[in-house]
């Protein structure tokens, strides 16, 4: 017996790979949904003192963190994995040991999970052309949602995930654990009280010193990855072997480029600190400089946002070569009419208007206080620091860097909704093409 959901689900993704009994019997020795027991919740969908039930989609690199994250969380429990790539699935599987001395249930289409009434949450750690749509899905699904940066591959997907929060009431998080580290915070409370004075600049960067993608072939997949349900929502590409598991970043086909991959950890930390929403004005610059390979988005670039306010923050990535020894990698620099406030990795140091440093606050961060919020959330009502408006208007920037970028460098922008102005070219960016019947639909 399937529910409406199920069936809208099934809709949903009814051009999506069938996946046969003989799939699954290799994969998932999970009991059927209507044998899996019903969570016991009150009246607002709140879990009544019980462990969060957890389900991570997409296992491999932050899948994992997340796994060991939530299931270290004295309040949640990591009962299924899903992912496409069978080899990263049971690999990733066998590393956690849940409480009852059990493993969790491996899947490898996330519909599946979906339809576990059992399961309250998903955690979304696939490929970013999945974010939205797997979030929009748990959402309809009567799941909360804890989903990795970017919360979106366009603009209109981030639009479609707020939706889909609201329209079910779920708790939908992104991971910007930022957000949650105490010297962080404590540096926003700085800035917002007036601490270095009028602030009307923020400077944001991110160096790294990225190897090469190589120029890849088209050969077949790997037997172990399911290379039509890894592609779920974007149109069908042949595989290539230099995709699968990272680069896909690099590419505008399932990507963000940096800017949204590491961009948006540290915009998210200029819009909060600045209170700002939208622009008025994006204009972006650089380049795909060091390397002649299949990479697609640029290794170098700076973006401008000037917001209605008058206020201004710029976004500076360098793919190709890390900073000096006197610098951080990545960082937010906030410069106000009595001084400067720059949060780094660990922490933030204070600056007189004289450049004279003040203090310096150093905390590890990490992602327990973020991870443990959500599952608060779920226990016990509130709405997440990083609830999904807030994470679809910080990831908007990272979208709009990127549309000047690809649209000939400058944007006027209607600081109301977030969206360009007079730009058919722009326009046409603010969504994406999906594979026949795989549009979200909320």
């Amino acid at each position: 017996m399937h529910t409406a959901a199920s069936q809208q689900r099934r809709l949903f993704l009814q051009a999506g790979a069938a996946i046969t009994a003989s799939m699954l019997a290799g994969t998932s020795s999970a009991q059927s949904p209507e044998s899996a027991p019903d969570p016991v919740t009150d009246d607002q969908g709140k879990l009544d003192g019980q462990k969060v039930r957890l389900a991570v989609i997409g296992a491999n690199n932050r899948g994992t963190a997340l796994i060991k994250g939530f299931n270290a969380n004295p309040n949640a429990e990591v009962v299924a994995v899903c992912d496409v790539d069978s080899d990263v699935l049971q690999r990733t599987a066998a590393l956690i040991n849940q409480p009852s001395g059990g493993k969790p249930t491996t899947y490898v289409d996330l519909r599946h999970v979906l339809d576990r009434p059992d399961i309250d949450a998903i955690v979304v750690a696939t490929p970013n052309h999945w974010h939205a749509p797997a979030t929009i899905l748990g959402c309809a699904a009567g799941k909360h949602v804890y989903v990795e940066k970017p919360c979106s591959q366009t603009p209109e997907e981030g639009v479609l995930a707020v939706q889909a929060a609201r329209k079910h009431d779920r708790v939908v998080m992104m991971g910007s654990q930022r957000r949650s580290w105490p010297a962080v915070i404590a540096a926003m409370n700085l800035v917002h009280s007036g601490r270095i004075g009028k602030v009307s600049y923020a400077r944001t960067w991110y160096n790294n010193r990225r190897t090469s993608v190589g120029v890849g072939n088209q050969v077949p997949a790997p037997q172990t990855l399911d290379w039509d349900l890894w592609q779920g929502p974007a149109p069908r590409r042949p595989y290539v072997d230099n995709i699968v598991h990272y680069n896909w970043h690099w590419h505008w086909h399932w990507g963000n480029g940096e800017l949204g991959n590491n961009g948006i950890h540290v915009l998210d930390l200029a819009r909060w600190g600045m209170q700002v929403t939208y622009p008025n004005r994006v204009t972006a610059g650089g380049g795909k400089y060091r390397y002649q390979d299949d990479q697609q988005t640029p290794d170098t670039m700076m973006v401008t946002y000037d917001f209605p306010e008058s206020k201004t923050i710029t976004w500076e990535g360098l793919s190709w070569s890390p900073m000096g020894a006197h610098d951080t990698s990545v960082g937010v620099s906030f410069h106000g009419s009595e001084g400067t406030l720059v949060v780094f990795g660990q922490g933030y140091t204070l600056y007189d208007d004289h450049n004279k440093e003040i203090e310096t606050v150093t905390d590890a961060g990490g992602d327990t206080a973020h991870l443990d919020q959500f599952v608060q959330c779920i226990r016990n009502g509130g709405t997440p620091n990083t609830d999904i408006q807030v994470a679809h208007d910080s990831t908007l920037l990272t979208h709009l860097g990127n549309m000047a970028y690809r649209t000939g460098g400058l944007l006027n922008i209607n600081p109301k909704n977030g969206k360009p102005i007079d730009n058919q070219a722009a326009t046409a960016l603010w969504g994406r093409e999906y594979e026949q019947g795989w549009k979200p639909i909320v």
